[in-house]
């Protein structure tokens, strides 16, 4: 798994692209804070079996998120941190902006 960051110069933004190796899944979202939890936030599936999409967030927060693999969820390992949710009753990957 891979989370990787580009911050804008000229807008307070962060072009994160979100990475997870999944071959044998058939589908893979992202969802967190930043889109409200939306499941239908596909990652794009490439070649190498590698689930992959960059989005713009605005910076200076912190937000939870997951990943949804075939309607598992399943945590960052290479996240800033881990956050207890109550509401999920299991930790949430933590994205530092």
């Amino acid at each position: 798994m891979a989370l990787t960051k580009k911050f804008l110069k000229t807008k307070p933004v962060c072009k994160v692209t979100f990475a997870i190796a999944a071959a044998e899944a058939d589908t893979v979202a992202v969802a967190g804070d930043f889109n409200n939890w939306d499941t239908t936030t596909p990652l794009k599936k490439l070649k190498n079996g590698t689930f992959k999409g960059t989005f713009d967030i605005p910076t200076e927060k912190s937000y939870e998120f997951k990943y949804v693999v075939d309607g598992e969820w399943v945590n960052e390992e290479a996240a800033d941190g881990y956050q207890w949710n109550d509401y999920a009753a299991a930790e949430n990957s933590v994205l530092e902006l």
